[in-house]
Formats: C-alpha cells, sequence, structure tokens
C-alpha cells in the first residue's frame, strides 16, 4: 500500500450504550500542485499515490492537452512530495491565461464552475464509440469486483474508487481518492503511460455518483460506457445524451438504470 494513503488515530466508539477507546483509520488528504513547466496550473485535494498519473489525466480530460505526443517528461520528485511537474513539447500551445477558469479543485466537487455542455463541444471531444456493446450480466457483476479491489476503502470507508474494466468484465485497473474526480483522473492517467487512448473498448465504474466532470473526463478518454452506483445528475445525463455515451445508474444487485444508449446493452428490449 502506498504510504499516507491512510492514517491511524485515536477515537472513542460508541455501541450499543457503551463507549469505548479503539483506533481508526483515516483516508489521507493533502494538497497537489500541478505545474506546466513553471507554471502552476492547479491545486487539488488529493489521497497520495499516483500523482503522475493524476497530473496526466487531469491535464488530458480537462483538455489543457491534446494527448500523450504533446507531453516531453512529468516528474513528481520525493522532496516535493505536494507536486508534480510536466513538461510538454516546444511544438504545443498552451496558453495558461487562455484558461477559461481557474483549476483550484476540493475533494467534494472537483473543479468548480465548469461551462456548460457548449464548452465541452468546443473542445472539440468525439461522440462515443457506437459499436461496442455489454452483457447485463457482465455489469451486475462489477460493483462486487471493484469493492474487492479497494483496499484503503476496506479499512476506511472513506474514499471514492474508479474501475476501468473491460468489456467483459476484466478489471483494467482501479484507483482510490478521497476526490471521485481525482480517481477518474488516476485512471486516465495510467491508460496515457501506455498509451491507450481512446479506451474505445472498455468501461468505467465509479463507486458515487454520476457528475457532469464525470462524464466529461469518461468521454475525454474515449470510454463509452459510464456505470455509478448511484445516480447521475439532469446536467451529466443530458451531456451523456448528446455524445451518445451509455450511462448506467443505481447499479446494485441485479438492478440497474440506463439513463442514455440503451443500444449497446445486449439482449435488451424496449
Amino acid at each position: 500500500m502506498i504510504p499516507r494513503m491512510l492514517s491511524i488515530t485515536g477515537v472513542n466508539e460508541w455501541c450499543d450504550g457503551v463507549m469505548r477507546p479503539v483506533n481508526d483509520y483515516l483516508a489521507g488528504e493533502e494538497p497537489l500542485e500541478i505545474r506546466i513547466g513553471d507554471i502552476p496550473v492547479s491545486v487539488t485535494m488529493r489521497t497520495p499515490g499516483h500523482e503522475e498519473d493524476l497530473a496526466l489525466g487531469f491535464l488530458i480530460t480537462e483538455g489543457l492537452i491534446a494527448g500523450p505526443a504533446d507531453i516531453v517528461s512529468v516528474k513528481h520528485q520525493p522532496k516535493q512530495a505536494n507536486r508534480v511537474h510536466v513538461e510538454l513539447t516546444a511544438a504545443t500551445e498552451f496558453d495558461p491565461r487562455a484558461s477559461q477558469r481557474n483549476f483550484y479543485a476540493v475533494s467534494s466537487c472537483g473543479v468548480c464552475g465548469k461551462a456548460s455542455i457548449d464548452a465541452v463541444r468546443l473542445r472539440t471531444i468525439r461522440p462515443a464509440d457506437a459499436v461496442c456493446t455489454i452483457d447485463p450480466e457482465v455489469l451486475c457483476a462489477l460493483p462486487e469486483r471493484l469493492s474487492a479491489a479497494q483496499p484503503v476503502f476496506s479499512r476506511t470507508g472513506g474514499l471514492h474508487a474508479a474501475g476501468l474494466f473491460s468489456l467483459n468484465g476484466e478489471l483494467l485497473v482501479l484507483r482510490e481518492d478521497i476526490g471521485r474526480h481525482n480517481a477518474v483522473d488516476k485512471v486516465v492517467g495510467w491508460a496515457v503511460r501506455r498509451d491507450l487512448l481512446p479506451l474505445a473498448h472498455s468501461l468505467l465504474l465509479v463507486s458515487g455518483r454520476g457528475s457532469f466532470e464525470i462524464v466529461q473526463k469518461t468521454l475525454a478518454a474515449g470510454i463509452p460506457v459510464l456505470a455509478c452506483v448511484s445516480a447521475p445528475s439532469d446536467l451529466a445525463v443530458k451531456l451523456a445524451r448528446e455524445f451518445g455515451m451509455t450511462l448506467i445508474g443505481f447499479l446494485r444487485g441485479r438492478r440497474f438504470v440506463i439513463y442514455s444508449g440503451a443500444a449497446r446493452l445486449a439482449s435488451t428490449h424496449l
């Protein structure tokens, strides 16, 4: 397990009328500054671990770079535990003054103040792959697989998870973070390092709700299917429908709700 992902502290537990001192695990939370060259572009509160993947995923999913070809290097130096430096190629156009908003993220809401769907259109994100299909029985098995692969959540109960799966249900990578958006960025960064984008033959499962920003980041990675354990927001549903994504909510047991892209579900009858 990565150091600083969790800590232990003394607490008092009340149970059935009896109070006793016990030790409890807490999920780690620290700021991370992402820099392009010497220019700071984001500070996000995150759970320590996979910092370079988080930075790469953030830059891709927020549209600050087009892809891995723009990157010369990404370095997380041990003596600067809360800073990642990214160097871009000389040909890459990056103007920090042109950024539409300050990249200050908090663990509860991600990067707030996002413009409407029009801003996503301007990034020329392509519609999701329309060819792939997913078996509903495969979907139903994924939450249990996600939960079984969450080592820090099992101790703290305080982290979100994002799991990238193949369309046949194989877990490709899982990342945990106190911020749901960070967990997704860490997954995308993992894929960037392996030159796997776009992830057109995969699906993403997140342990919480499906927000606008989660749909946006999933689309930016080229993932056609997003499944959520909880509910999506109305703006997330609108975005998924406009870009042809399959968006699934309330994936629990043998029930789920298809908000968009039902045609990708094998043997689905409407």
